[in-house]
């Protein structure tokens, strides 16, 4: 492999490491040399790749994200056009696809918050995404209650996120189709219901 090649085949290895072990047994109680160990490349190469565990985590964070995005935006676009239905599939789409794997689960919702400050800015570009998902679903929306469309989406995106922590830490966890229909039922008492009508049985 080239030197380029070589680079990026460590920092993968690493980005795969991390994503188990900052799961479990978590940002805090994994070390560099655990990380290196399991990713088998030496300590010095983890500093060719990384500048510390916290751009490591951001990398780790950032692939989830991605992932869970374009996951979420294809399962709206497969939707019917109503604005119910499009809502209710990216919910549910969010909700199955991050509890897919417990790992994506814990670093998106739960080692996030534990790394720190450091990592502030990138929860504050992921809501960020995820809020204009629910906003531009909902912009042509006759006018409902006066208060601002952002700060209830920021809101609903609060809500299912609590609601995936419960799911990360309680014993047993929720299912996730108890989840999903949480997350529906805040979102149509959010944005009114005689503007988002609910469904008959």
């Amino acid at each position: 492999m080239s030197a380029a090649e070589r680079l990026a085949d460590r920092r993968e290895r690493l980005i795969t490491a991390a994503y188990t072990l900052f799961a479990h047994p978590g940002f805090h109680a994994t070390t560099i040399e655990r990380l290196c160990a399991t990713a088998r490349i030496s300590n010095r190469a983890f500093y060719e790749c990384f500048s510390s565990r916290e751009d490591l985590m951001r990398a780790v964070y950032d692939r989830c994200v991605e992932e869970t995005l374009t996951s979420v935006n294809a399962a709206i676009e497969k939707a019917p056009p109503t604005l119910d239905d499009r809502i209710v599939a990216g919910i549910g789409e969010y909700v199955r696809f991050v509890t897919q794997d417990v790992r994506r689960a814990r670093v998106m919702h739960l080692e996030v918050r534990r790394a720190g400050s450091v990592l502030t800015s990138a929860r504050q570009h992921t809501v960020k995404a995820f809020t204009e998902i629910i906003e531009a679903a909902v912009e042509d929306l006759p006018p409902g209650p006066p208060l601002e469309l952002h700060l209830l989406a920021l809101g609903l995106i609060g809500a299912i996120t609590e609601l995936l922590i419960e799911w990360v830490l309680a014993d047993p966890a929720p299912s996730t189709d108890r989840l999903v229909d949480a997350s529906v039922h805040i979102f149509r008492r959010t944005f009114g219901p005689e503007l988002v009508p609910e469904r008959s049985a």
